[in-house]
């Protein structure tokens, strides 16, 4: 049998997988831009997202448990979609500002789901801290780099 752990840890992983759909010439785009001096963290954000992914499917798992509530796993469906849409909405369309926007809205659906989810399980909502923590580090970041590279809105 499967288990609900095994199909949101799937779901999980092939959505973070979009993530992924990028073309070369948008990275070499983004790689040119520059960057404030203060970014020094730039090679670990890989791993700070893998953490952020697990965590939130674990969350999920948790709250799937307690309430199998088709309604609020949409809803980390969503947060993930919005997540993942980042980097192919600021690369293709070479926007920093779109991808300060939707960075943005990434960390508003992760308040309300909080906020939904904490009523069910603490633990749960404690595992998206580090989703909340680090998506107005990220948006901030993309903002910085903006401001540094203005003919790119």
């Amino acid at each position: 049998m499967i288990k609900s752990w095994m199909v949101i840890g799937a779901i999980t992983f092939l959505v973070a997988l979009g993530s992924g759909i990028v073309r070369p010439q948008d990275v070499k785009w983004f790689n040119r831009l520059r960057r404030p001096r203060w970014l020094t963290f730039e090679k670990l954000i890989p791993v700070i997202w893998t953490v952020v992914f697990i965590c939130g499917a674990w969350s999920a798992y948790i709250v799937w448990e307690e309430t199998q509530d088709w309604q609020l796993m949409i809803l980390y469906l969503v947060l993930e979609v919005a997540i993942v849409a980042y980097s192919p909405s600021l690369l293709w369309s070479r926007s920093l500002k779109l991808g300060t926007f939707v960075g943005g809205l990434g960390f508003v659906i992760g308040l309300f789901l909080t906020a939904r989810v904490l009523p069910i399980s603490g633990w749960a909502a404690l595992l998206l801290v580090p989703f909340l923590l680090w998506a107005p580090i990220g948006t901030y970041t993309t903002w910085a780099i903006y401001k540094l590279n203005p003919e790119f809105p």
